[in-house]
């Protein structure tokens, strides 16, 4: 039997599709890259926002019409777009098999099995429950991996529908997550990025204190991960314990992922975030200060309900002062079930994209300045791949970017370099979000 498998929304997400791909792979499903070859075809959704709800959409009902062939035997829809809205799907795209909850991904083969006999099925569990994996992931993006710490998250903020459709909070048992990351090395897995809802609450619920630190000292012992990035870090949560790990670890990135969604102290409380606006200053620069370099990415919210004129004001000047190194804006998306969703009044989609552009606008010269400011530097740089069409033409990532959401830096090399490679390279221009470089001679592989 041939599987057609989609993963769409988060790396958290990939992460659940790879273990699926294993456990699928273990019991004999051949997996295929061409959809119109496919027997069984697995969807694993998003819902985080309007837009991802839409592409989930849009996907379901394009991979439906291969039902129309005669080949397509079952379409299957998993992750958290089947557990918001199992009904609807059920009631409105006929074509859909079969249903699999978050936490319920170790039951793919049942389902399979179930709706290979002609049955529709559904299968949910108790959201809070920890999947049982005994299959290996089936690893989907080279040299990087995901490791996945934690599932769910307890913050509840008032735009947020995570809690309701993957959980409360709960971490992975440290030894577990240190043999994952073991086999990923083993596999050539040279960066290894931490994710989670909440990645600084680490351990809170099994051990009783923040264990992020701790994990990242067994981490960094593992032979073959050679960096560590740490994405999804609640500022309120960074403790100077977890600032002195990451100073301390050559391994561990100079780089931190820390959405903070705003500045103004009243769309903060209205959003249920536990920082103010000089918490965040506050942690910003203590950042910097203990750890020189150090490359901060945040996400904001733009065009929240009662957002005023004044206040997206604010954020233009907070984002002028802070200037992060990596910055990112999204529009807010009303979801129904959450309480931000009953404040009025509601923004209009077009102040919403308007100042979304002049957010972004501002940190496109802010992100070139600073682009500008690496020029002269010698950096590590992490190989990716080459460029299409160009055999001589590299592209690879500094320790501040992460994989698909910030910049690249692009060099020329007459010797052969492979995925993973870890080299030095000179910078030598700039252009906007990305570098330009040259091999330091004797770095590369001969």
């Amino acid at each position: 039997m041939n599987i057609f498998f989609i993963s769409l929304g988060c790396d958290k997400n990939l992460v659940d599709s790879e273990n699926m791909l294993g456990i699928l792979h273990d019991n004999g499903y051949t997996i295929t890259d061409y959809e119109n070859d496919a027997d069984i075809i697995i969807i694993n959704t998003c819902c985080f926002i309007h837009d991802a709800k839409e592409e989930s959409i849009e996907t379901i009902l394009e991979m439906a019409k291969h039902k129309e062939t005669g080949r397509l035997k079952a379409l299957i829809v998993t992750g958290c777009l089947a557990e918001r809205y199992k009904d609807e799907i059920l009631n409105e795209i006929p074509e859909v098999d079969a249903l699999l909850g978050t936490s319920a991904i170790s039951e793919i083969i049942s389902v399979i099995e179930k709706v290979l006999n002609g049955n529709k099925y559904t299968c949910f569990t108790d959201i809070n429950n920890q999947p049982v994996l005994k299959s290996k992931r089936i690893l989907s993006t080279g040299s990087y991996s995901y490791l996945k710490i934690a599932e769910g998250c307890d913050k509840h903020c008032t735009y947020c529908i995570i809690p309701k459709v993957r959980g409360n909070f709960r971490s992975r048992p440290m030894e577990e997550l240190v043999e994952e990351a073991a086999y990923l090395a083993e596999n050539g897995v040279k960066e290894l990025i931490l994710v989670a809802q909440e990645t600084t609450l680490y351990g809170r619920d099994l051990y009783g204190r923040k264990a992020l630190p701790g994990l990242l000292d067994k981490l960094c012992e593992i032979p073959g991960i050679e960096w560590i990035r740490i994405l999804y870090c609640y500022p309120e949560e960074i403790t100077d314990e977890l600032i002195d790990t990451i100073s301390r670890q050559p391994k561990i990135c100079k780089y931190l992922d820390m959405p903070i969604q705003h500045c103004s102290d009243r769309i903060l409380k209205l959003m249920g975030r536990k920082t103010s606006k000089k918490d965040i200053v506050n942690i910003v620069k203590k950042l910097r200060d203990k750890i020189p370099g150090i490359a901060l990415r945040t996400t904001l919210i733009t065009g929240f309900p009662t957002e005023t004129d004044e206040e997206h004001e604010e954020l233009l000047r907070f984002i002028e002062e802070e200037r992060f190194e990596r910055l990112g804006v999204f529009t807010y998306s009303k979801e129904e079930g959450t309480p931000a969703s009953k404040l009025k009044p509601q923004v209009t989609a077009k102040v919403k994209r308007q100042r979304q552009k002049e957010l972004m606008k501002l940190q496109q010269t802010i992100a070139f300045d600073i682009s500008a400011s690496q020029v002269g530097r010698i950096l590590d740089v992490i190989i990716e791949g080459r460029i299409a069409g160009k055999d001589n033409v590299y592209v690879g990532r500094t320790y501040m970017d992460g994989p698909k959401v910030d910049g690249y830096i692009f060099m020329e090399s007459d010797s052969e370099l492979m995925s993973g490679d870890i080299i030095k390279v000179k910078v030598t221009g700039a252009n906007y979000y990305d570098l330009i470089g040259e091999i330091v001679e004797g770095s590369a592989r001969e």
